[in-house]
């Protein structure tokens, strides 16, 4: 019988323990006695792994002032966790996301002998290409949720393995609406708007005043839009507390998670760019996507950006099949004047809303694959090859 490995993992934020939690689950179907351990959040503590620090931890916002406030932090997490790893080997370390944290721990554990797995491929593709060497020197092996992605880190001589995306797996083709609209408390002939502004803390302060000042304004036009905004429990007091600041603590429905939930009952969302944004498309939903950042971060991330697009359900359908107000531009007159476009045409132009639903299914119908299967069966090659 093959004696299960033991797994060390980190993945920082919401979205990585996510997508670990569903890569654990390929893993221990293949070796059940599987011991994981590193840093993770719920999901991956819900299937037994042990985290020595919490996912939250890797949750910071661009890459200049948020960072540097907590710099000292990050590289005295790693450093403890590098050491710790470096005593106690695990047969194989796989960084989920993270690349900033993940790709100078994974380089300095491969040097030492250590097998090393990266879980999502770095955007090398929309901005920061120069980040191909360190991959390189990083991974033995890349799990790529893309299907263009492996032929281009092949050509850098990086192993990479398309595996699907997860989320395209746990989110149904075609979602009930009807049963998260009673979960939440909505009916099936109201009008929903589910706002996410973002899982990180610099997101609730840059981000989650302009949305919901922009809900202020939709609220005016049209008072009988139902709102809904999934909150990270951590981060729940501080978005209750903008909304009150924005006069809309009895308007907006603050629940604790349950994003997909929200996802599924809504007819239009106001959504922070990142993964959400994929989320979104999957559940076939009509979005507006906004983003904002400390001036200083987002005058280096445009310097870097390779693609018009920022957004990835634009970028992986290669144009802008919904729209994307970014820094100045999402003011909330702007955003809210797009959200109300898309209510509008759910009243006038069935034909847009209906051609948007199928680009996004033929969109989940590319990433659908056996995730949680194909990504253990790479990590079992990689166990398998000789030093």
């Amino acid at each position: 019988m093959e004696t299960s490995p033991r797994i060390a993992m980190v993945a920082g934020e919401t979205s990585g323990d996510l997508l670990a939690g569903l890569l654990i689950d390929g893993m221990q179907a293949h070796w059940p006695g599987l011991q994981s351990c590193g840093i993770g959040g719920p999901q991956m503590q819900r299937r037994g792994f042990a985290a020595w620090w919490p996912s939250e931890k890797l949750a910071v916002h661009g890459y200049s002032m948020e960072v540097l406030r907590r710099l000292r932090e990050l590289l005295g997490i790693r450093k403890q966790l590098r050491e710790r790893l470096l005593r106690d080997r695990p047969d194989v370390f796989i960084g989920v996301d993270a690349p900033d944290f993940n790709l100078g721990l994974e380089a300095d554990l491969r040097t030492a002998g250590i097998k090393t797995v990266h879980f999502v491929c770095p955007s090398i593709w929309a901005w920061r290409a120069d980040r191909i060497e360190k991959i390189r020197r990083a991974a033995d092996h890349v799990l790529c949720i893309f299907p263009f992605e492996p032929a281009l880190l092949e050509q850098h001589g990086i192993a990479a393995t398309y595996v699907g995306h997860p989320l395209a797996g746990v989110i149904p083709m075609e979602p009930d609406r009807s049963a998260a609209r009673a979960q939440l408390g909505l009916q099936d002939d109201d009008a929903v708007l589910a706002i996410l502004p973002g899982s990180r803390s610099a997101e609730v302060q840059y981000i989650t005043p302009r949305f919901f000042e922009a809900a202020a304004l939709i609220h005016q036009a049209s008072s009988a839009i139902k709102m809904i905004v999934p909150a990270v429990p951590a981060l729940q007091n501080r978005i209750e507390q903008a909304a009150r600041d924005c006069g809309l603590g009895h308007v907006l429905q603050i629940i604790p998670g349950q994003s997909h939930t929200a996802l599924a009952a809504c007819d239009v969302t106001l959504i922070a760019s990142g993964t959400a944004t994929l989320e979104a498309a999957l559940f076939k939903r009509p979005m507006v996507i906004g983003y904002r950042m400390h001036p200083l971060s987002w005058r280096l991330m445009r310097r870097k950006q390779l693609q018009p697009w920022v957004g990835l359900p634009n970028i992986l359908c290669r144009e802008f099949v919904v729209p994307e107000l970014l820094q100045d531009d999402a003011t909330p007159q702007a955003l809210a004047g797009a959200v109300l476009q898309w209510f509008d045409a759910r009243e006038h132009q069935p034909a847009r809303i209906s051609a948007l639903h199928q680009r996004f299914t033929l969109l989940h119908e590319s990433l659908q694959r056996n995730t949680p299967r194909l990504a253990a069966d790479a990590i079992q090659k990689v166990l398998a090859t000789t030093a």
